[in-house]
């Protein structure tokens, strides 16, 4: 596939979904590094949707460490149970936080953050082996349609992971 997008400026957010996600699968197809598919689908989110934040954390030694992302620079280490990102870990579910500053342990990666979602990625046990992080800058960008797709995002990168 061509390194570049096909989506409509003016398609509402449920047809960019449906544009990307075609694409984001011919985009990792054959490619087997992990690192390099995350790189790319945390390009494509940002360049579709413009959030302040996406990329990923990844489990190593019980703890979430940054891994492919696109955005200000962030933490780069999250204890299990901590923040929006250590919570979905541990509670193995998708969290939409509307507005962090209600979000009891929020970390604070960047002051601009105002609204989060984070989907756990599970591996082809169950178990969850890192987390997709959407961060925006604005309290009305975020809602369950990204919820919703992100999470079958985190299942095709389930898919591109080794048994």
């Amino acid at each position: 596939m061509a390194e570049e997008l096909f989506i409509a400026a003016d398609a509402d957010k449920k047809d960019k979904y449906t544009l990307l996600i075609p694409q984001l699968n011919a985009l990792i197809e054959g490619e087997e590094d992990l690192t390099a598919n995350l790189a790319n689908i945390s390009a494509a989110l940002k360049e579709t949707f413009g959030w302040l934040w996406v990329g990923f954390y990844w489990v190593k030694n019980e703890e979430l460490v940054l891994a492919p992302f696109q955005g200000p620079i962030a933490c780069t280490r999250i204890k299990w149970g901590r923040g929006v990102c250590g919570t979905a870990w541990k509670d193995a579910k998708s969290i939409f936080v509307p507005d962090v500053e209600k979000f009891p342990g929020h970390i604070a990666c960047s002051s601009s953050s105002v609204s989060e979602i984070v989907v756990p990625i599970f591996d082809k046990q169950g178990k969850v082996v890192g987390v997709l992080d959407v961060d925006s800058e604005r309290y009305d960008v975020l809602d369950s349609t990204d919820v919703e797709y992100l999470e079958i995002i985190s299942e095709i990168i389930t898919g591109k992971l080794e048994k």
